[in-house]
């Protein structure tokens, strides 16, 4: 585990010990090769030639081992003897024939001095060497490994491997860095979690009456929405340590690993007490043994990490003062075990901020940023139904970022809007230059998705031909009024409607089509056959639902389509195929019905490329039904 706050400091700096050691070996080869290095070089030559250079008197001095002969010559020991060297800077080497008896009396009668020597004197030298290196480099990769997971906490130590990763935070609320005061649009969570911080704080006004508070609470929503933010608030309005870790953090590829950090987080969790223990992405490690296949009840790593935290669950005591909050975007994969009363007992659902609930998220976020006076923060959170807290901060980001490009003293109101759009749509892509067919095409393109737009399914913000994103060549704007948290029927077939409206105005104006339109074509596909297969809206089917989400909380998340006869198969394509053509037909109709207002819209919008405010809202209001 991983201090990182006073009074709970980390490992101290160790001394470079594999630098030491990694020297000192160097050193001892150096030295026991000193010898190796210091020899003098040999020249091979045949065994006639050193018995023909010993009659002639030119050899002084042999030394014979037993596989080979060593000599030199007279005049390389003179000249060793007039420059003070030991050895002679060059050594001849011979084989000689194999029981050779005559080597002896021809060198007593040349008068040569020779010596006999085994021929393994420089092996034992690499005896010693081998076995004295391998222990040391051993010793010098251990040292190594240790010093270099000293410098990362211990986390790749593999003495430590079943050592928790967890990063601890003291409890006060300026060393965790956040109160429920810089948590806003989740009032709701932020109620249900107001008890632990009681109880963290007064534990007497509840074990006096027998209560337990729950060990754990599982904090569900979408990615985004201030999970691991809200676990914070928690620990620093109660002032107590904040131990956080990932799930992921727990799965390594040796079997056992995870569970043993299991264990360590509990047991210094116990000594923290009290304390939270916070485990983001629970998911990653807890996911419902029935799905596990073929490891399912076998010696698997994840298996072994959810069993043992069930058991350091049921191992501890609720009034212990060490809380868990798990936080997930995935609560259907999670392991039943884990979920039933007496472990994570409690859920809390973090969910999307509605309008007041983003105003107050924009209002936390722009606290530090300098905004022009005329601002309506109110404005731009009923612009972004659907954002969460992370989405928002992006935006405060961008516009306080567009500002500071264009050397303004403070944040305007269309930074906000730039920055809107460029979440939404993209950047813009000013040095992509179309084409004078291209532009036409989609001028007409997007005036057909604002003509019927503005009159099927909602007011129209802004059109626009400058690219934006990727493969977006121009764009229509609706910005919804209020939040929505239902459909009808007749705006899922307004939508589908206006999403064809586009294709539709290429018909009508030019009698053929393009590729622009194929992202309007797969979302409306995607929302008709959802009406059929998910939402029951089929008349013919009637209320069946042919498809089952896979989350609540992950968008566009959804399993295929359940196992189902082919003429039922049939009937589901013929379904989405007649609401595709009845909305192709009347966006068909409109545009038709307002022929010149779209030719008007068009040459306007390809001279400006951008129609928008009050300019824009003179054509739609001109509209007029079939």
């Amino acid at each position: 585990m991983e201090i990182e706050k006073d009074g709970y400091p980390n490992p101290p700096k160790q001394e470079n010990v594999g630098g030491c050691l990694f020297t000192v070996v160097l050193l001892f080869v150096l030295l026991s090769f000193f010898p190796i290095f210091n020899s003098p070089s040999k020249t091979e030559v045949p065994y006639s030639q050193f018995r023909n250079q010993v009659r002639d008197g030119k050899v002084g001095k042999v030394v014979v081992g037993e596989n080979r002969v060593e000599y030199f010559l007279k005049k390389d020991l003179e000249s060793a003897e007039k420059s003070k060297s030991a050895n002679p800077d060059k050594s001849y080497v011979t084989v000689p024939l194999p029981k050779d008896q005559t080597l002896p009396n021809l060198l007593e009668d040349n008068k040569v001095e020779f010596e006999v020597k085994p021929n393994n004197g420089n092996n034992s030298i690499f005896a010693v060497l081998g076995w004295l290196i391998p222990p040391f480099l051993l010793l010098l990769l251990l040292a190594w490994l240790a010093n270099n997971a000293q410098g990362l906490g211990g986390a790749s130590n593999p003495l430590n491997a079943g050592r928790s990763k967890a990063r601890v935070y003291l409890g006060d609320s300026n060393e965790v860095g956040f109160t429920f005061a810089d948590v806003a649009g989740i009032d709701e969570a932020k109620a249900e979690l107001e008890e632990v911080v009681d109880f963290l704080k007064n534990p007497e006004r509840y074990t006096r009456l027998g209560a337990k508070i729950p060990k754990g609470i599982l904090l569900i929503g979408a990615p985004g929405t201030g999970k691991t933010l809200l676990a914070k608030a928690v620990a620093g309005e109660a002032g107590v340590p904040f131990i956080s870790v990932s799930g992921s953090e727990f799965i390594e590829m040796f079997v056992g690993v995870g569970a043993a950090r299991i264990r360590n987080l509990f047991e210094q969790a116990k000594q923290l007490s009290p304390c939270i223990i916070f485990i983001d992405e629970l998911d990653a490690f807890a996911k419902s043994r029935e799905s596990s296949g073929m490891f399912a009840g076998g010696n698997d790593e994840r298996e072994q990490t959810l069993n043992q935290m069930l058991t350091q669950m049921d191992g501890f005591e609720g009034n212990t003062g060490v809380i868990i909050i798990g936080a997930t975007n995935r609560p259907e994969v999670l392991d039943k075990a884990l979920l039933r009363p007496g472990r994570f007992d409690r859920q809390v659902v973090v969910d999307r901020p509605d309008k007041i609930g983003r105003l107050a998220i924009l209002k936390v976020h722009t606290q530090d940023v300098v905004l022009e006076e005329n601002i309506d923060l109110s404005i731009i959170a009923g612009r972004t139904p659907g954002f969460v807290g992370a989405d928002l901060a992006n935006l405060v980001n961008e516009a306080a970022l567009l500002a500071a490009r264009e050397h303004r003293e403070a944040v305007s109101m269309s930074d906000f809007n730039e920055a809107l759009e460029r979440l939404i749509a993209g950047l813009e892509k000013k040095t992509r230059i179309l084409n004078e067919t291209e532009r036409t095409i989609v001028a007409y393109h997007e005036c057909g998705h604002a003509i019927v737009g503005a009159l099927v399914s909602g007011p129209v913000e802004k059109i626009s031909i400058i690219p934006r994103g990727v493969g977006a060549l121009g764009y229509t704007l609706q910005l919804p009024e209020e939040d929505r948290f239902l459909m009808l029927e007749d705006e899922i077939y307004a939508r589908i409607t206006t999403l064809l409206a586009g294709r539709s105005a290429e018909e009508v104006v030019f009698g053929k089509i393009s590729t622009g339109a194929s992202d309007d074509i797969q979302k409306a596909t995607d929302l008709a056959e959802r009406s059929v297969t998910l939402y029951g809206m089929s008349q013919n089917l009637g209320p069946i639902a042919m498809e089952k989400p896979q989350s609540s909380f992950l968008d566009g998340s959804y399993n295929s389509r359940r196992p189902v006869s082919s003429v039922v198969a049939a009937a589901i394509d013929r379904e989405v195929k007649e609401i595709i053509e009845t909305a192709h037909n009347q966006a068909r109709l409109i545009l038709k019905t307002n022929r010149d207002l779209l030719e008007e819209m068009a040459q306007h919008l390809l001279e400006q490329e951008v129609l928008e405010g009050e300019e824009l809202h003179s054509y739609l209001n001109r509209v007029k039904a079939p």
